[in-house]
Formats: C-alpha cells, structure tokens, sequence
C-alpha cells in the first residue's frame, strides 16, 4: 500500500473513526433490540441494525478505495467495549420501561455523537473536493438523523410509561382535558 497524501490520509482518519463507531454500535444495537419489548420500537432498532451494518461496509469500501485500510482493526476494540456495556444495560432502571427508557437515551446520544461525525467528514470532504465522501457522509447522516427523531419519540413515550408503572396514580399530574370536565359549570348570578 502506498503512502496517503495528507488530504486522504485525513479522509481515512474520519472514515475510520466513524466505521470503528458504526462496528461498536452493532453489539450495542443487538444487546438492546434482544431487551426491548415494545414491537415498533423493537423493530425499528432491527432495522437501524441493518442500516448500521451497511454504513460500516460502505465506510470500509472508501476507506479502502482510498487507499486505507490499516485503521480497520480498531474495530475489534470498539466492539470489545460494546460486548462488555451490554450486560451493565441489562440492570440498569427499576422497572422494564426504565430500563428501555436508559436504552433509548443512551442510542438518542450516540445517534447525535454520528451526526456530528458525519457532519464533519461531509465538511472535510467537501473542503477538499472528494464528492464521493461527502455524498456517502451526507446519506448516512440524513439516515442518523431519522433515527435520532424516532428515539426523540420513544424517549418522550417511554418516560410516560415510566411514570405509569412507577408513579402512584394520586401523584401524578391529571391532563388539562380531565381538570376541566371535573370542574363544575359556572352559574351566572343577576
């Protein structure tokens, strides 16, 4: 393999710490699918697996179609990292809501750390003229970016199932909607 100039050597570096994060993200991808219980979102991860593993081999195509390649092996160890979370996110939270509740912030802030990422080499790229890298980044960002509304919602979801299993009824704030009905008519007085 050839020396990379300084502007592939660059691109390389991005594309390798974004492929070593997208190889880490399957392990966790999988431990949380395995412990989420409600089917939408259940399903959603599985496929957001999917689209992880198809991130990680276009990333490892430029990568290599650049003249990388070498960088690949960190993979091993981000996906050592993963394996050893996965049992940790098994205990965390009191109750089976909370526990998917930590899952989806958890997967919320790792969906925004991608973004970044890929904000970046779409930058870098484009400063440096690569339209093929800054086309790759650009899709998968897009695709990181539904994923990070998706769990926006689940997150907002799950804490109200979190309350719903944890929170005693009387402690909990009533809707505007059933304040109002209980409240007597007005009368008017002359």
């Amino acid at each position: 393999m050839a020396d990379l100039n300084e502007r592939d050597a660059k691109l390389v570096q991005y594309l390798s710490e974004a492929f070593g994060k997208e190889k880490e993200l399957e392990t966790s991808l999988e431990a949380h699918t395995a412990m989420t219980t409600k089917a939408p979102y259940r399903n959603r991860l599985k496929a957001h697996l999917k689209e992880t593993k198809a991130h990680a081999k276009a990333l490892e195509r430029r990568i290599k179609k650049l003249g990388g390649g070498g960088q690949l092996t960190q993979t091993a160890v981000g996906k050592a990292m993963a394996a050893a979370k996965g049992p940790l996110h098994m205990v965390r939270g009191s109750g089976e809501q909370e526990k998917m509740l930590k899952n989806a912030k958890t997967e919320y802030f790792n969906e925004h750390e991608e973004i970044a990422t890929y904000l970046a080499i779409e930058t870098l790229a484009e400063k440096v003229g690569d339209r093929e890298t800054a086309k790759l980044a650009k899709g998968i960002r897009r695709e990181e970016e539904r994923m990070a509304k998706f769990l926006e919602g689940q997150i907002k979801s799950l804490t109200g199932a979190v309350v719903t299993e944890e929170v005693p009824r009387a402690q909990r704030k009533r809707p505007a909607k059933a304040r109002r009905a209980r409240k007597p008519a007005r009368t008017s007085r002359s």
